[in-house]
C-alpha cells in the first residue's frame, strides 16, 4: 500500500498546501471519508471486502483495528449505501462518516 504523504491540518483548514498538485479532486460527484473500527485479527479481511466495493480506497490503516476508507461516489445516495454496507461487514464493529464534501461542476 502506498505511503501517502502527511499533511499538516492547519496548512489544509487555511487552505496552504506545500504542494497543492497533490491534491486530487473528483471530477464530478461526491467524495468521503469513513472512519472503520474492525476486528484487528481480521483487519485484511475487512480492508480486502472494502476494496472490492465500488469507488473506495483504504487510505490508511492501524493494527489495532482502524481503516481509513476513502469514498468517491456520483451522489450522496451511494455514499450512505456504501457506508452502510461497510458497517453490515463481518468483523466490523463500527463505520463513521468523518468527511462528505460535494464536487461543484
Amino acid at each position: 500500500m502506498p505511503k501517502h504523504p502527511a499533511i499538516d491540518r492547519r496548512a489544509l483548514f487555511a487552505g496552504r498546501f506545500t504542494n497543492p498538485n497533490a491534491v486530487v479532486r473528483p471530477p464530478g460527484g461526491e467524495i468521503a471519508s469513513i472512519l472503520v473500527q474492525a476486528r484487528p485479527e481480521r483487519l485484511d479481511d475487512v480492508a480486502t471486502a472494502i476494496l472490492a466495493m465500488a469507488g473506495c480506497e483504504v487510505f490508511a490503516r492501524d493494527p489495532k483495528g482502524k481503516l481509513v476508507v476513502v469514498i468517491d461516489a456520483e451522489d450522496s445516495g451511494v455514499i450512505g449505501s456504501t457506508l452502510n454496507n461497510i458497517a453490515l461487514l463481518p468483523n466490523v464493529y463500527s463505520a463513521a462518516l468523518v468527511f462528505h464534501a460535494i464536487e461543484a461542476g
